[in-house]
């Protein structure tokens, strides 16, 4: 393990030296620009909502400071300022720069079939430099996550690094589980069999997240979306005086002022999720189809489950496709409906008429669509790990603010329950859900914010 650990930060060294060579002969000099790093800037979930946030706060930070979007797009300055505000209802202040980035394939997982977390960890360090070759910046911003290139944007561009790291890498968590020989959707069959696989998958984790903690020392201010998240940086990064919890911005000031009190036949469930193997569709349908087989025959016609979420890609599409073959085995095609990136006002109306809200990722960092239920008043089903378990699905003044789970058993019980429910106890849940997710609103997320970017912003104004 030492020896590939020396051989891999032996060939780090080597690309950072030629990174720096390449950086001299540009000779390009540091912008007063605030750059933020976002490649795919169509993702429609919770990162995305971040970025806009966090463009029109430092904004409103320093008005004389223009803000570059590196991302792999191919969008412009209106085409980006109208998704803000479409999607996310983010009116951005001024207009933007977009870098566009053609290198983007380098951070995407189907590039690496094999090693695919130091693959993409070394390939956002070209797509950063880049990034940086096309425009140095006073400031770098990274909004996904990919905490290799602070290397590049620190040690080789010597801009000022700041990050909102939604989710770690690689935590004590995928270690445990890979040590503990658990499938998932990141841990094949094949290797949870075999005890060497294991062993050197094990190994490879340990350098791997070695790597990561020297990267992530870079940044100058480091900020988490949660407790969960900040435990995992606070124990790989090392730098706690730097790094701050900041709540992700949730839309809870519009979604408040829905009724709570709604129809309940027909009734709906929405899940609302980006088309991933870790968001766990197929467990919603298992534990919905269970759900179904347990309800009077008369309110079983009167329910439907809702999927919401964004394709970015084909295949997320393909994901799409597979779940409605899903459906057909389990034989919910008239149960189930797939709305496909909506806009946000058809967001909001379909989270005003829900009755539950389901979520299923294990160890999702914070749960942006978890807030958003509450705050519109449909009753929460989460998983019951992480940023739900911690920070969100807790207890408000003695009451429930919805429910956890982790099986599919659990998941169904839980949505019989919701379902059956008298409407004066879905009502309690609801009203102290929504006092709850107003902990997790823009306002909250913003003045958050500019306090931990309060002295590099001062820096770069300076």
């Amino acid at each position: 393990m030492l020896l590939l650990a020396a051989i891999l930060l032996l060939a780090l060294l080597l690309f950072l030296l030629l990174l720096q060579s390449l950086f001299r002969f540009v000779g390009r000099k540091k912008e007063k620009v605030v750059g933020f790093f976002h490649p795919f800037t169509n993702d429609g979930g919770g990162g995305e909502r971040v970025l806009w946030c966090a463009v029109r706060a430092v904004q409103e930070m320093a008005t004389d400071l223009p803000i570059a979007i590196y991302t792999g797009d191919p969008a412009t300055p209106e085409s980006l300022a109208l998704r803000a505000l479409d999607r996310f209802g983010v009116k951005l202040l001024q207009p933007i720069r977009v870098v566009r980035l053609q290198r983007r394939k380098w951070v995407e997982a189907r590039t690496y079939p094999r090693l695919t977390l130091i693959g993409q960890s070394l390939g956002s360090m070209v797509l950063a430099w880049e990034a940086l070759s096309a425009v140095k910046p006073l400031l770098f911003i990274d909004t996904s996550g990919y905490a290799f290139t602070y290397v590049v944007a620190s040690w080789i561009a010597g801009s000022f690094v700041a990050c909102y790291t939604h989710y770690p890498t690689i935590s004590s968590d995928m270690l445990a589980r890979v040590r503990s020989r658990t499938p998932l959707y990141n841990n094949h069959l094949s290797v949870t069999r075999s005890y060497w696989l294991t062993t050197a998958k094990v190994s490879y984790y340990r350098v791997v997240a070695w790597m990561y903690g020297l990267a992530g020392a870079c940044a100058d201010v480091a900020m988490v979306n949660s407790s969960w998240t900040q435990a995992h940086i606070n124990r790989i990064w090392r730098i706690p005086n730097r790094t701050f919890l900041v709540y992700p911005p949730c839309d809870t000031l519009s979604l408040q002022a829905l009724p709570l009190e709604r129809p309940t036949t027909p009734a709906y469930i929405v899940s609302v999720a980006q088309f991933r193997p870790e968001k766990a569709h197929e467990l919603q349908l298992e534990a919905f189809a269970m759900a179904l087989n347990d309800l009077p025959p008369a309110l079983i016609t009167e329910v439907q489950l809702k999927f919401i979420g964004s394709c970015r890609h084909q295949e997320d599409e393909e994901r799409v496709e597979a779940l409605r073959e899903k459906c057909h085995v389990l034989g919910l095609q008239q149960r189930v409906e797939f709305c496909l990136n909506v806009s946000y006002k058809e967001l909001v109306k379909l989270l005003g008429g829900a009755i539950a809200g389901l979520h299923t990722m294990t160890d999702e960092h914070f749960g942006i669509s978890v807030v958003e239920y509450m705050a519109a008043g449909a009753v929460v089903i989460a998983h019951d790990s992480a940023g739900p378990k911690l920070d969100i699905v807790v207890e408000e003044a003695g009451q429930p603010t919805g429910f956890l789970a982790s099986s599919a058993q659990e998941y169904a019980a839980a949505i019989r329950r919701v379902l059956l429910m008298p409407d004066n106890e879905r009502l309690q849940i609801t009203q102290a859900a929504r006092h709850r997710a107003s902990l997790f609103s823009e306002a909250m997320f913003d003045t958050a914010f500019k306090k931990a970017m309060s002295p590099l912003i001062t820096k770069c104004v300076d």
